[in-house]
């Protein structure tokens, strides 16, 4: 079973992280039983974040009695310390626990430092000194808020996009971070959805230059969960057919594809941009039965509507131009129909 040091905070987790975004989308009763299974089974890394709805509910529920023997992060995505506090506060009473293991700052805009006029990181260190919080972490999209994160000295932890398709720049962070003796949290490993070869995104985290990264795969089904696990016993070995498979995937998807994060929701006429501005590769790469369904012929209609207001593309931390990507896979997905 690989584990990865998380940089300073000493923090030892399995290569498996766990995380808990999709099981919002379940029952209470599927969500504790993924969970306490990942557990039993030799996870011991579960992310989640305020804004998931119940996610940390379910967490609180599967691991009131285990607690110790895991490592939690979770995150704030407030704008100043009165809301830190009530996130913070709110967190601890459904995670069922009385203190966070790494606190995370969920993907602000900017870099928050002391003296910046929020707050956040002040009211991020009283928590701190108080015993509600062990460490401070970041998560971002943006390769600049990022550098900032690393290069500022404060944060022992980032988590960032990172999978086979990084960019040059991308594995520039990872590099920084280890040297910083910063733990790294790769999110987004399959890419949003895009890579389902979860054997190949396993294989290339796993290569030696990348010992110090801690994949969290987000998982909302028996059977993700089981992949994952098998490969703690069997670890999959690259291969001629593996690295064919990785460089198909990076010829296919580089540049200008929507990562399907979110952040540039909501839109103000309903577009579900997250999953529209992305159709033609899901077309391509997925059973394309599911995305032609009457309900999604009325999501894809709705791109109609669009009002370019331009309040995507100032949201969206990769600098896309979201109304052109809509259009052009709503032009896309007619010719499927």
């Amino acid at each position: 079973m690989d584990l990865v040091v998380l940089g300073k905070t000493g923090l030892t987790v399995n290569k498996n992280g766990f995380g808990a975004l999709p099981v919002q989308r379940v029952s209470k009763k599927e969500a504790v039983y993924l969970l306490q299974k990942a557990f039993y089974n030799g996870i011991n890394y579960f992310d989640t974040a305020r804004v998931y709805s119940d996610s940390e509910e379910k967490l609180g529920a599967a691991f009131e009695y285990t607690r110790e023997r895991i490592v939690i992060s979770t995150k704030t995505a407030a704008q100043d310390a009165a809301g830190m506090r009530r996130d913070l506060e709110e967190s601890l009473r459904r995670l069922k626990t009385d203190y966070i293991d790494i606190y995370q700052f969920h993907n602000p805009a900017f870099c928050p430092k002391p003296g910046d006029g929020s707050g956040l990181y002040e009211e991020a260190l009283k928590a701190k000194e108080e015993g509600k919080i062990r460490h401070i972490g970041i998560t971002n999209h943006r390769l600049a808020v990022a550098k900032e994160a690393i290069d500022s000295g404060l944060y022992e932890t980032l988590q960032f996009p990172f999978s086979y398709l990084a960019s040059d720049k991308d594995l520039e962070v990872v590099k920084q971070c280890g040297e910083a003796g910063m733990g790294f949290i790769a999110m987004k490993g399959l890419a949003g959805g895009l890579i389902h070869n979860s054997a190949c995104a396993y294989a290339y985290m796993a290569q030696p230059q990348f010992a110090h990264v801690a994949p969290i795969w987000g998982i909302q089904r028996e059977s993700e969960l089981d992949e994952f696990l098998s490969y703690q016993e069997c670890p999959p070995q690259p291969d001629d057919l593996m690295r064919a498979e990785i460089e198909k995937d990076r010829e296919e998807l580089s540049g200008g594809f929507c990562r399907g994060c979110g952040y540039c929701m909501p839109c103000p006429v309903g577009i579900e941009i997250n999953n529209c501005a992305r159709m033609s590769l899901m077309l391509r790469r997925a059973p394309k039965e599911g995305w032609l369904s009457p309900a999604w012929q009325e999501k894809m209609k709705r791109i109609e509507d669009c009002l370019h207001c331009g309040q995507c593309m100032k949201k969206c931390p990769y600098g896309l131009n979201t109304p052109q990507l809509l259009a052009k896979n709503y032009e896309d997905y007619k010719t499927f129909l």
